[in-house]
C-alpha cells in the first residue's frame, strides 16, 4: 500500500466516512494530521492544495481532494489502483 495522509479535524464527519472507506479498502495506516490542532499545518495544507476544507486526502504524491472526490474515485474504479504500491 502507498502513503495515505489526510488534514482532518476531531470533529469532522466527512473526515471520519473517508477513514471508514480507506480500511474497508484495506488501508491499514492513515497519517492525519490534525488542522484544528496545529494552525500552522493548516496554513500547509492551504498552501499545498488550495483548499480550505477537511479533509484533503493525498495517495502517495496525488491529491485527492475530499471525501466526494475520493468516492468519485472509488465509483470510477481508480482508487483501488492508486493504493496498491504498484501504482504509486
Amino acid at each position: 500500500m502507498v502513503e495515505v495522509t489526510m488534514y482532518a479535524t476531531a470533529m469532522c464527519p466527512y473526515c471520519n466516512y473517508a477513514e471508514r472507506l480507506l480500511r474497508a479498502k484495506g488501508v491499514a495506516e492513515i497519517s492525519k494530521v490534525r488542522v484544528d490542532l496545529e494552525p500552522a499545518r493548516r496554513a500547509e495544507m492551504v498552501g499545498k492544495t488550495g483548499k480550505r476544507t477537511v479533509p484533503q486526502i493525498y495517495i502517495g504524491e496525488f491529491h485527492v481532494g475530499g471525501y466526494e472526490d475520493l468516492v468519485a474515485l472509488d465509483r470510477a474504479g481508480k482508487l483501488d489502483p492508486m493504493l496498491t504500491a504498484d501504482a504509486a
